[in-house]
């Protein structure tokens, strides 16, 4: 079948090369990483990413086993365990015993812990919000349409 530029007649756009799908990419990831780490900066707060992203998982998905951290953080059992001790330590999250096994434990966000995260998620939002506002509304409806494309990738990935 006979193809006119990037469109094949009656499929709609060809696939993407595999170079252009590396650069976007590429570009993709700087970005999403400049603005992940903007986002911690604006944040204030003393909390490494990674003890914030376990935290926000428990708040999500909680209350979770230490394995069952492990696995949603993409970590091996006993980073989760150390993670899990120092947000305990933090006063962040409370440690229980599991009713179903009395052998484990259930790791819960504390009421110091949902009020720190809501805090940093005010505050990154307010920043996105502003950064926003500055832009032309054509491209505040990319960003909308991106996110949902992102969002989907990252359930897709969950499967």
């Amino acid at each position: 079948m006979a193809t006119t530029g990037n469109v094949t007649p009656g499929l709609g756009r060809a696939p993407v090369r595999d170079t252009e799908l590396m650069e976007t990419a590429a570009r993709l990831r700087l970005a999403i990483a400049r603005t992940a780490r903007r986002m911690r900066q604006e944040a204030g707060t003393d909390l490494s990413a990674t003890l914030t992203s376990a935290l926000a998982t428990i708040e999500r998905h909680g209350p979770l086993t230490p394995s069952e951290l492990a696995d949603a953080e993409r970590v091996k059992r006993p980073t989760a365990t150390r993670i899990a001790a120092a947000l305990e330590r933090d006063g962040l999250i409370i440690r229980s015993a599991d009713p179903s096994d009395g052998r484990a434990c259930l790791l819960s966000v504390s009421p110091r812990g949902r009020d720190l995260m809501k805090r940093l998620r005010k505050r990154k939002n307010a920043y996105l919000s502003r950064r926003l506002r500055e832009l032309p509304p054509a491209d505040v409806e990319a960003l909308e349409s991106a996110a949902e494309v992102l969002e989907r990738m990252l359930e897709g990935e969950r499967a």
